[in-house]
């Protein structure tokens, strides 16, 4: 018989991917808030805190109770045996010391009757039990009840007894149904009597420690009370502590990359305040700089739109037939991307300049200023002279300030005409160093002065000249890189003198001589 063909197995089944992630996030469990992690170590710290104390007062306690009662017993050995015997500080067991009474016979002649007399003349207190046993059974008790009877504890009776029986005065403390008893029990024996008496005397332990026992349950009840006041209080003032951080947590979430406006509102002088001040000046930069990408991408897009509708006009109308119009073409279009080339490197040397990639280091204004000369004297169509050598020394990048002295020389050359004098030069004083540019042109209207260091700007609104509008720019990168600034003013005469203002140069002080080390110095000298 032959075998039916079985069914293809189904292909497995593939979780998208997801799906598969989704569930690992509800799997992932949920983090503790900040606030409840530092609301429980609080109370932890506090539970620990209040359960040392009670512990320890509660067994210092309990300590001075049990000493009070092993107090009274001792009493009870000092009057029975009428001297002062040492204290034997042992439990059962532990090696008592020998207690034997010896009676004066001239008072009492049978131990029996020894027994009545010291259980009438010593009555119990309260909490307190005595009994007198013989040949080890129950004989007397006190006639007045005012404390508790042991008579009919059997289990304890035979304890006590099996304890003396090598004539050993004995105390401990014994667990029975009437409680835990501290005990003490004296063998009593008569010359010429042969009968064994045994004085018995007991505390209710736990009677005794009921106070303690009722101030540590009041001291439970009130630690409860103590760790939901901290509970309470705790909450809310933590959540008033970390309410910046979650007005901070929302403010990030709001702030999206067409809305950087939203700020924190600090408050105080404590670290949390010092993090919003931070955290507002951080968004402060990130909008400028968004603000800067922004205008940037503005100026490349409208800067871009008149090549490209220049070659794009150019081919259209272009006649393929025509070789001198196709040349024509060729060579208009080879000249707009050139102009888009220069326009590239410009925005990548602005990049650049505005990156804050500075290598800073002590520039010699003599040799920079000497540099710069030489530099500008090869430009064409122009005078080039060095008025002015500063001497002394500035904190500077010596090639980015290079590159900016020669974007001002250049940017001079190209908007004054060809023949003027161009004059360059540097000063040093106490406001700084000026490193200027002095051209004998048209000049800068005061109107468009405030503009020109702007992208694409330039004082006339208009391409009279070639370039990308990005060369003053530059320039005013590189001088707030270094903590300067740019200015324009007239020539005498007619033109605009540019004028690079950088911070003083101030060198670092040597480390103060204490007074110990000039002493060492005098000794040393001396």
């Amino acid at each position: 018989m032959e075998t039916p063909p079985r069914a293809a197995d189904p292909p497995p089944v593939r979780q998208s991917p997801l799906r598969r992630d989704n569930r690992d996030v509800a799997r992932t469990a949920r983090p503790i808030p900040a606030r409840v992690r530092i609301l429980a170590a609080i109370l932890a710290v506090a539970c620990v805190g209040l359960a040392i104390v009670g512990s320890v007062t509660f067994w210092v306690q309990r300590e001075q109770v049990v000493q009070s009662v092993d107090d009274r017993l001792k009493n009870q050995v000092q009057f029975l045996q009428g001297l002062a015997e040492r204290d034997s500080g042992a439990e059962t067991g532990s090696g008592a010391e020998e207690a034997t009474a010896e009676v004066d016979v001239d008072d009492y002649e049978t131990v029996d009757g020894y027994l009545n007399a010291v259980v009438a003349q010593l009555a119990p207190a309260r909490n307190e039990a005595s009994l007198a046993l013989l040949d080890g059974a129950p004989r007397w008790i006190p006639a007045t009840l005012s404390g508790f009877d042991v008579s009919d504890n059997q289990a304890f009776i035979d304890r006590i007894v099996a304890e003396t029986q090598d004539g050993e005065t004995q105390r401990g403390t014994a667990v029975t149904d009437q409680g835990s008893l501290r005990y003490i029990a004296i063998p009593v024996t008569m010359p010429g009597d042969p009968q064994q008496g045994l004085y018995v005397r007991a505390i209710d332990l736990g009677a005794e420690l009921e106070p303690v026992t009722i101030a540590m349950l009041t001291y439970i009840i009130a630690a409860i009370a103590v760790l939901a006041a901290i509970a309470i209080v705790g909450w809310f003032v933590t959540g008033r502590l970390l309410s910046p951080i979650r007005h901070l947590r929302e403010t990030a979430d709001a702030i999206s990359i067409t809305d950087l406006s939203l700020r924190l509102s600090p408050q105080g002088n404590d670290d949390i305040a010092d993090l919003s001040r931070t955290v507002n000046s951080m968004l402060d930069r990130l909008e400028g700089s968004v603000d800067v990408q922004r205008q940037l991408l503005d100026d490349v897009r409208h800067e871009l739109k008149t090549p490209i509708t220049i070659v794009r006009g150019h081919l259209e109308l272009m006649n393929p037939r025509d070789a001198s119009d196709v040349s024509a073409a060729r060579e208009i279009g080879i000249a707009e991307l050139d102009r888009l080339a220069r326009l590239v490197e410009d925005i990548d040397r602005l990049a650049t300049a505005e990156a804050d990639t500075y290598a800073t280091a002590e520039v010699d204004l003599a040799g920079l200023t000497a540099r710069v000369g030489e530099l500008v004297a090869v430009i064409p169509d122009h005078v080039w002279t060095v008025e002015a050598h500063a001497t002394g020394t500035i904190l500077g990048d010596h090639d980015r300030l290079l590159q900016a002295w020669l974007q001002l020389a250049d940017n001079a050359a190209k908007y004054t005409p060809p023949g003027t004098a161009i004059e360059i030069g540097s000063s040093l004083d106490a406001d700084g160093a000026h490193l200027w540019v002095r051209d004998h042109g048209p000049g800068i209207p005061p109107a468009a002065r405030h503009r020109i260091f702007r992208r694409f700007d330039r004082a006339q609104g208009k391409r009279a000249v070639g370039g990308s509008g990005l060369g003053l720019a530059i320039v005013e990168a590189i001088t707030k890189g270094h903590g300067g600034r740019c200015a324009v003013t007239d020539t005498p005469g007619g033109g605009a003198t540019f004028t690079i203002h950088l911070p003083p140069h101030e060198p670092e002080l040597p480390a103060p001589v204490r007074a110990g080390d000039v002493v060492l110095q005098r000794e040393a000298s001396g």
